[in-house]
């Protein structure tokens, strides 16, 4: 069955980390998607790992070297047939490679073109190089992440890379089209990974308005400061996941740990959140992480095992979901969201340029031309 975004076009230009993400989150939910792919050779980088890893899933390829003649007007007789375009280079790159908006718009004014930069297309910054840890450190948000007695730690590359920058550039695109579908006027979408993840964090700066978050890591309500919402080691080493912020929740806590709820101290008073906190960590050093696992898996606590990335896809909940799927020998997350009339489906990995030629007949390219592209090193 065709996914909700069958009948969609999209062109992918070479990038990394957030747009190859996003191409894949295209594919996945039905659009066809037609990825313009650097030609092997020279030192291989983490671009070419990530055309042939299974987030590379679901396109078309097409080896393409858009600085060679005719490079560039091949991208653009493709982007004429696509509704959308997602490109992540430095600002002015594009351009430069004559495949910008203006050009690409001048020949289907009905596209929409997706840029993702992380400080976005203007501004002081908008010419240096960055990583999601540039990115969130600008936000504020980096600053509250980790212990208190520690460094800041980077969440990985999970909130500036894609979700303040794959997510938010897929929001507007989808938002893009139905505009350009209704008007049959295309736009451009400009992302920055700062202005998203920034976005991210709307509750915390609605809390610190209010007076009920304080600028400082671990010393609030979800950022493992309350005794309540925080990890707790267990015997074997491992971790639990503790979570019942709600005052039936922590009931159910103090019952299943099989604690006297008139004397522990209250995760509710911050006065008394060390003396909680000291008292749940001793607790949870008695027993295993799977024996805690087994003990609330009926109740309401709010407490769960902190898995391994191993471990994620053998849970019995993701089993019975078929919450994961084996992409090309890998086991990758299945697609997301859950569609009961359009369902979504992870495809194959291709390998680069595999429909080059297939796509250039498409376009009308002869055999003639086609070998004038080789010649002149736009196409292997």
């Amino acid at each position: 069955m065709p996914g909700p975004l069958s009948g969609v076009r999209v062109l992918e230009l070479p990038a990394i980390g957030p747009v190859p993400f996003l191409g894949m989150l295209l594919a996945d939910l039905g659009a066809e998607v037609v990825r313009i792919d650097k030609l092997p050779g020279g030192t291989p980088g983490l671009a070419d790992a990530m055309v042939s890893s299974p987030m590379g899933r679901g396109r078309r390829s097409i080896g393409l070297d858009l600085r060679k003649p005719g490079g560039a007007e091949v991208a653009l007789q493709l982007a004429q047939t696509c509704d959308a375009l997602i490109e992540g280079f430095r600002p002015g790159v594009a351009e430069r490679l004559g495949v910008g908006p203006d050009v690409v718009l001048a020949r289907n004014p009905k596209l929409v073109y997706g840029r993702m930069t992380g400080w976005g297309q203007d501004g002081p910054l908008a010419a240096t190089a960055g990583h999601d840890i540039t990115y969130l450190a600008l936000t504020g948000l980096l600053h509250g992440i980790g212990p208190a007695a520690g460094p800041p730690t980077p969440p990985v590359n999970y909130v500036a890379d894609f979700g303040g920058g794959a997510m938010f550039l897929a929001t507007g695109l989808l938002a893009a089209l139905l505009h350009a579908r209704a008007t049959g006027e295309g736009q451009v979408v400009d992302a920055a990974m700062t202005e998203g993840a920034g976005y991210l964090g709307s509750m915390t700066r609605t809390f610190a308005a209010s007076g009920g978050w304080k600028d400082e890591r671990e010393a609030n309500l979800l950022d493992g400061g309350a005794p309540n919402y925080r990890c707790y080691e267990t015997s074997d080493g491992k971790w639990v996941a503790v979570g019942p912020l709600e005052p039936q929740f922590w009931a159910a806590l103090v019952v299943a740990l099989g604690l006297d709820a008139d004397s522990a101290p209250s995760p509710y008073s911050p006065a008394e959140w060390a003396g909680c906190t000291k008292l749940l960590a001793e607790t949870f050093r008695t027993r295993s992480r799977d024996e805690w696992t087994a003990l609330f898996e009926a109740t309401d606590a709010c407490v769960a095992p902190v898995l391994t990335l191993e471990e994620a896809p053998q849970h019995p909940h993701a089993v019975a979901r078929g919450s994961f799927v084996d992409v090309a020998g890998a086991t990758m997350p299945a697609p997301a969201p859950r569609f009961s009339a359009t369902p979504g489906a992870a495809g194959e990995v291709p390998q680069v340029g595999t429909a080059t030629e297939e796509l250039l007949a498409e376009l009308g390219y002869d055999n003639a031309a086609v070998e004038q592209l080789r010649t002149d090193g736009a196409i292997a």
